[in-house]
């Protein structure tokens, strides 16, 4: 009985415990819908509006060595993850607002690998954490200020070549935010 438990017990950490290559895309990779429903737009619209606080959340309690483990071997350091994101959705959000001012806009793609490096990714998260508050704030008013119109509006991505659609960015920042929020809860969970 005693090593039915144990081996029992075995598995369920086994189990629970993500490998490195799982915690690439904890949430999975981002796919987007054949189509767009008023219940995806209002749920992303939502998740953004709620990330601020999930990521505050989650990491609030972590101490400076803490927030210096990285999230897989390899990978960015919980302190990295969180500048990243408020860096990210600074930029969706002027990408968003050239969507909505000119005609098909060319976004400027940057090496986020290369902003990780940066000097102010040491910096203490609170800065980050008060960015990723105010934008959100900016970001959620006009997303819900939004007629069919608006979602319909695009921006094209030299790298890539395609042409985006708000209504398909929002999608794919909610995800943004669920990708990387679910590296910070996951190694709080099983690394730290």
């Amino acid at each position: 009985m005693v090593l039915l438990n144990i081996r029992i017990m075995t598995i369920l950490i086994f189990l629970a415990t993500m490998t490195d290559e799982q915690m690439k895309y904890p949430v999975g990779k981002f796919t987007p819908p054949a189509s767009y429903t008023d219940d995806d737009i209002r749920r992303w619209i939502n998740e953004i509006k709620m990330l601020p606080g999930q990521m505050r959340q989650a990491i609030i309690s972590l101490n400076d060595k803490q927030l210096d483990t990285p999230y897989r071997t390899g990978g960015w350091t919980l302190r990295q993850v969180v500048h990243h994101v408020a860096d990210s959705h600074m930029n969706s959000i002027v990408r968003f607002k050239l969507a909505l001012t000119e005609d098909n806009p060319t976004i400027k793609p940057y090496e986020e690998a290369y902003w990780a490096l940066q000097p102010d990714y040491r910096l203490p998260v609170e800065s980050s954490l008060r960015i990723l508050e105010g934008v959100h704030i900016h970001w959620v008013n006009l997303l819900e200020s939004f007629t069919e119109n608006e979602w319909s509006r695009t921006f094209t991505n030299p790298e890539s070549g395609q042409t985006i659609s708000l209504k398909r960015a929002l999608g794919l920042y909610a995800w943004h935010g669920r990708h990387h929020l679910a590296h910070i809860v996951e190694t709080v969970r099983t690394r730290i």
